[in-house]
């Protein structure tokens, strides 16, 4: 496959046009009379027309039929995805799960949207308010299917195998250590190469933003040249069978039939796009004294509730960095949080718990619930050396943290037989070491 070519920026007002017809964009308006090369104008909204112009996000798509042409949608069944957060009760304890187990494709074959499974969320789709995350576990190519999403934004985290997703504004090759975002609506097909598992979050109702740098300054953590938009692509191909569009509408899945490719768009323009970030790039922030910064200082992407300062959703990773602060405990500290904190690994080992954290699985640190470093970490850092030292190269974990209470669903606690039921036991090693006549510790030499 040709190396893909894409437009640098994030949330700019970009123009792409397939080089295969050149000049198929109009000039001077958004919809004239006739279209060059008698194409269909069709506006895609992404926010209601009159937000401010800061927020206000929309593209104009230019293609060879609009997308209203498809028989009527029908119910279908929804699998292993859900909204319903009450199907079991309540479990505040610390949740563990061994690597998702991907289907063989030798005993049956499952693309990205059948083997969607909803892992835990939070709030109501109706209200556009609200997140889910689900893991995808699949092992062949839609094949002249696509999917669009009603609901909210998902935000796609490749553990395994590498995803060239096909959208209306063009094609993307996601690899495991990158992340794409695909917006509200917009219609996207998947092809993978090999058994393939990630990641997915799902925001309802916002938008993925940049996180304020406030004191940090202009530069700084993800920044905006790096995430890379998709270049216009067409395909003008008759689907004999029928092309099936696949609708998540109100957590619920409906598909239609059509009797042409959906990515069929020539031209577009407009800031509402689908993009990628590689994770490589992100500029870390650290301390270079004592004690640790917040984990807020490696935010990549935030869903921003109504509350200032407060999100639906932040996208954290902990990437390879320097290790330099004196006198302190280096590893994540104890902690008690108001926020969801959901853990994947995509590759590497958690600096925190070398052990029983494993690539392709996750946790879940509920609000309030403790969680902090495993006995084992905790003796050896406490011991450790304190010279400058390199931390996670060759690792790559990330944090969905959400202000929302999530509540697990059925598949996560029972069906998908992941649940590492011991995961409590790794901080039953933990012993005091309180020294009540002795105020000042040894300290390591």
């Amino acid at each position: 496959m040709a190396e893909l070519k894409y437009i640098s920026g994030f949330g700019n007002e970009c123009a792409s046009e397939d080089p295969r017809c050149p000049g198929s964009l109009p000039e001077g308006q958004n919809n004239p009379q006739v279209c060059p090369y008698n194409l269909y104008a069709e506006q895609l909204s992404g926010s209601a027309f009159t937000c401010p112009r800061s927020t206000n996000k929309r593209s104009w798509l230019y293609r060879i039929l609009p997308s209203v042409s498809h028989k009527p949608f029908e119910s279908i069944d929804e699998g292993h995805v859900t909204h319903n957060w009450d199907e079991v009760d309540p479990d505040p304890n610390q949740l563990r799960w061994k690597p998702f187990e991907i289907p063989k494709a030798s005993q049956k074959k499952v693309d990205f949207v059948s083997g969607l499974h909803t892992l835990c969320g939070a709030g109501d789709i109706k209200s556009n308010n609200g997140l889910a995350i689900h893991i995808f576990l699949c092992n062949t190519s839609m094949e002249n299917r696509c999917f669009y999403n009603s609901d909210g934004d998902f935000l796609i985290v490749p553990q395994k195998g590498n995803l060239l997703i096909y959208t209306e504004f063009g094609k993307m090759l996601v690899q495991p250590n990158e992340i794409c975002v695909i917006q509200r609506g917009m219609r996207f097909s998947i092809d993978v190469f090999e058994e393939t598992r990630g990641y997915l979050l799902e925001v309802y109702g916002v938008h993925f933003e940049l996180p304020d740098l406030g004191p940090i300054g202009a530069n700084g953590l993800a920044n905006p040249r790096d995430f890379l938009i998709p270049i216009a692509w067409y395909e003008d191909r008759q689907v004999p069978g029928g092309y099936t569009v696949i609708n998540k509408y109100q957590g619920k899945l409906f598909a239609a039939k059509q009797d042409v490719s959906p990515f069929n768009v020539v031209a577009w323009h407009g800031n509402y796009t689908p993009y990628k970030y590689n994770l490589k790039n992100f500029m870390v922030i650290n301390s270079v004294a004592f004690d640790h910064a917040d984990p807020s200082i490696f935010t990549v992407l935030t869903a921003k509730s109504v509350r200032p300062g407060v999100a639906i959703a932040d996208f954290v990773i902990f990437p390879p960095r320097w290790g330099v602060a004196d006198k302190t405990f280096r590893p994540p500290y104890y902690h008690r949080n108001c926020m969801s904190e959901f853990m994947g690994l995509i590759r590497g080992h958690y600096e925190a718990k070398q052990g029983g954290f494993l690539p392709g699985g996750g946790s879940l640190h509920s609000t309030m619930t403790p969680h902090g470093p495993d006995a084992d970490c905790f003796e050896k850092a406490s011991k450790a050396r304190l010279a400058p030292e390199r931390i996670a190269d060759g690792t790559m974990a990330f944090m969905f943290e959400s202000s929302l209470s999530l509540a697990v669903t059925k598949w996560g606690l029972k069906a998908s037989k992941c649940l590492d039921e011991n995961y409590y036991k790794c901080w039953e090693p933990l012993k005091s070491h309180f020294t009540p006549n002795s105020r000042n510790p040894a300290e390591p030499n």
